[in-house]
């Protein structure tokens, strides 16, 4: 019985084991040159003045995007999106670091503040954490969830509170958070974003109010490298404007350096700001 048991712990231990090997592939196989197609649509639409309400307009953009590895360890999964625009211009875009078993999160609170959260680790059990940071490499959001690989398919999905995303910052003054439900999903093409997002109302009390919807979905249908610019020397490593700090600022704990990073002004210019996802 005991050469049982101990032959069954093994067998767990190597199904956790491929398990994260599958997982990494996925992350990683979003690495490459897209061309890259961004769609929004508000679906759904709760005011409680509706003679006055105006819906964000669906917005659909197009855009060529190289998706670079800047950092692979055991437990974390770097992956700087770089934006062409064009066809010269290389630009800066949004970043997502993968942390493996993270037990800490920051949520946005909906009044330019950010909420700690620490998860158990029995919580986060085989689960990827997802940190997505704008393009002066502030936090956008985080959320944490297991990767699935089932019937052919390979995703990962999770729920996180946000900010609002610049294409809604610009226009909209109505509501102060999105709630972002995010899955990624690789695909024979490349992969996808998808999102279902409430529009949120946030009050000081902390009661939610849900004022829309929208419909996100982002497609990368993957293209050969030669279409970016300088694509075969960023092949080869870090492309040379990825400073130390473009992946390591968005690392560091605490509201003060959120707060430190808008007042410094680091934003972008709007030519790429509208297609960040």
């Amino acid at each position: 019985m005991k050469n049982y048991l101990f032959i069954l712990a093994c067998l767990g231990s190597l199904s956790g084991f491929a398990q994260s090997s599958e997982d990494r592939q996925a992350i990683l196989s979003m690495c490459g040159c897209y061309e890259v197609a961004f769609n929004f649509a508000e679906t759904f639409a709760f005011p409680q003045d509706t003679a006055s309400y105006k819906p964000s307009k669906t917005k659909h953009d197009r855009g060529l995007e190289w998706v670079q590895k800047v950092e692979d360890t055991s437990g974390k999964i770097v992956l700087q999106h770089i934006l062409i625009v064009n066809d010269t211009a290389i630009v800066k875009h949004w970043r997502q670091d993968w942390l493996y078993e993270h037990t800490e999160l920051w949520s946005y609170n909906g009044f330019n503040d950010w909420k700690k959260i620490t998860l158990r680790p029995e919580q986060v059990k085989g689960q990827w954490t997802q940190k997505v940071y704008q393009v002066d490499d502030s936090p956008r959001y985080e959320g944490s969830a297991s990767w699935v690989h089932q019937d052919g398919r390979h995703y990962w999905e999770s729920t996180a509170d946000a900010p609002l995303p610049r294409r809604e910052f610009t226009v909209r003054k109505d509501y102060n958070l999105l709630k972002r439900r995010n899955r990624h999903e690789i695909t024979a093409y490349g992969w996808l974003h998808e999102q279902d997002n409430d529009k949120i109302i946030r009050s000081e009390e902390g009661q939610d109010y849900r004022l829309a919807q929208e419909k996100g979905l982002d497609l990368y249908t993957r293209v050969a490298d030669e279409k970016m610019p300088g694509g075969a020397s960023l092949v080869a490593g870090k492309p040379s404007f990825l400073g130390k700090d473009t992946y390591q600022m968005g690392s560091r704990d605490g509201p003060k350096a959120i707060h430190q990073a808008q007042k410094a002004g680091r934003w972008q210019a709007a030519v790429y700001a509208s297609l960040r996802p």
